[in-house]
C-alpha cells in the first residue's frame, strides 16, 4: 500500500518550491499614435469611473451628453472643462467625435447604440449592451455593415486578478482548462433605494454577467447547459434577491459560481481555476485588492500585481477599443464575442425562475 493509499490522498502533493512569478500582459493596453475625439452619452454615476479612467490616460473626451443638462456639466468640470455639454444625442451624434462610450440605462441603450452606429462611430457600449440576444445579434451585424466597431464595457476582463489568470491560461500554462469555482461575499446593499434596487436579476445578471464574462474568456469550448437558483438572504435590505448560485457544464469541465451580496460584516472574494498542467487562485477582501497564486509543477509563483479594477477596468476597455481600430482587428470584448456571455446569462436567469437546466442560446431574452 503507498503512502496516498494509507492517507486517503490527504496531505500536500505538489512541491512547493516558489519560483519567479511569469509577466504576463494582464494590464491596460494604449494606442501607439490614435487619440480621437471622444464622445459621452449618459453621465450617471458609473461614469465618474469612465473619466477619472480616460484622464489618467490622457485620452481625449470632447463631447458629453445627458437629458439632465446639469448632469453633464457636473462631469464636464470635474473631468474635461473644454468638452462641450448636450441634451439630445443627435447633436453629439453629429460632431467630430469618432468613438461613443455610452452609458445609459439598459431599457433605452439599444436605439442609442444603433443611433451611433449608423452615425459612423465606433462604440463602448455599458454592459450589458442588450436585454435579447436577438438584438444584440442585430446590432452585431450593423456593425459589420457601417464598418465601424461595436465593444461592451465588460470592464472585470482588465480588473488585475482576473485579466492575469485569463492570461495564464491563453498562454497555456495551466493547460486545459477543467474547473473553475468562484465565491463571494460582499456588501451589496448600496443598491438600496436606487434604480437598481427595481432590477429583476439583479445578481446573476447586473452583477454576475462579469464572472459569466470571465468563463467565456478562459473555456475554449461552449457550455452545454446551466443550473441556477436565487433566494432571499435572512436581513437583507434590498427588494431583489441577495443570493445566487449557478453551475455551468461543459464537455468534461465545470464552473461554480456562488454569490451572496448581503455580507455587510464579512467581505470575500475567492476565484480558482485548475487545468491539467496547474492551477491558479485569487482571494481578497473586495474586488479591488486581491493576492493571485500561481501552482505550476515546478513551484508556486507570486505575482506581486499593479492596478486595481477601478480604474483600470475603465481604462482597459477603451484601451483595447481604441488599439483595435488602429490596429484593423476585432477588439477582445467586441459585441460579438460578448453575446456567448449574455447567453449564460440569460441562462442562468431562466433557470432560476424555472428551476431546470437551460442550453445557453435557447433563452433569448430576460424574463
Amino acid at each position: 500500500m503507498t503512502e496516498d493509499q494509507r492517507t486517503y490522498g490527504i496531505g500536500e502533493h505538489a512541491t512547493d518550491t516558489e519560483i519567479s512569478s511569469p509577466d504576463l500582459p494582464y494590464r491596460p493596453r494604449d494606442p501607439r499614435s490614435y487619440s480621437p475625439p471622444i464622445g459621452l452619452i449618459g453621465c450617471g454615476a458609473i461614469t465618474e469611473q469612465h473619466l477619472a479612467a480616460y484622464r489618467e490616460a490622457g485620452y481625449r473626451v470632447t463631447a458629453m451628453m445627458d437629458p439632465v443638462r446639469a448632469h453633464a456639466e457636473a462631469r464636464r468640470a470635474e473631468f474635461y472643462p473644454e468638452a462641450e455639454v448636450f441634451t439630445d444625442r443627435a447633436e453629439l451624434l453629429a460632431t467630430d467625435v469618432e468613438v461613443v462610450d455610452i452609458a445609459a440605462h439598459p431599457d433605452v441603450r439599444g436605439p442609442i447604440v444603433a443611433d451611433a452606429l449608423r452615425a459612423g462611430k465606433h462604440v463602448l457600449s455599458q454592459k450589458p449592451f442588450a436585454l435579447d440576444l436577438d438584438e444584440g445579434e442585430r446590432l452585431v451585424q450593423l456593425a459589420d455593415e457601417c464598418r465601424v466597431k461595436l465593444a461592451v464595457n465588460q470592464n472585470g476582463r482588465w480588473a488585475p486578478h482576473l485579466g492575469y489568470m485569463r492570461e495564464a491560461v491563453r498562454l497555456g500554462l495551466l493547460g486545459e482548462v477543467a474547473a473553475v469555482d468562484a465565491v463571494l461575499h460582499w456588501d451589496h446593499s448600496w443598491t438600496v433605494g436606487t434604480k437598481l434596487d427595481e432590477t429583476p436579476h439583479l445578481i446573476l445578471f447586473d452583477f454576475a454577467v462579469h464572472w459569466f464574462d470571465f468563463l467565456c474568456t478562459v473555456f475554449d469550448k461552449p457550455a452545454r447547459r446551466v443550473t441556477a437558483c436565487i433566494a432571499d438572504s435572512p436581513g437583507q435590505k434590498s427588494k431583489q434577491p441577495m443570493l445566487g448560485q449557478a453551475i455551468v457544464e461543459y464537455d468534461h469541465a465545470r464552473a461554480v459560481l456562488a454569490f451572496n451580496g448581503d455580507s455587510p460584516h464579512f467581505q470575500c472574494d475567492t476565484t480558482i481555476v485548475s487545468g491539467t498542467r496547474g492551477s491558479v487562485h485569487a482571494t481578497g477582501r473586495d474586488f479591488v485588492q486581491q493576492d493571485v497564486v500561481l501552482h505550476l509543477a515546478e513551484g508556486i509563483a507570486r505575482p506581486r500585481l499593479g492596478g486595481g479594477w477601478f480604474p483600470d477596468g475603465f481604462h482597459g476597455t477603451m484601451g483595447e477599443l481604441l488599439c483595435a481600430i488602429e490596429e484593423k482587428r476585432e477588439p477582445m470584448h467586441s459585441a460579438r464575442n460578448n453575446l456567448q456571455s449574455l447567453a449564460l446569462a440569460f441562462a442562468a436567469c431562466e433557470s432560476s425562475l424555472t428551476g431546470q437546466p437551460c442550453a445557453p442560446g435557447n433563452v433569448r431574452r430576460i424574463k
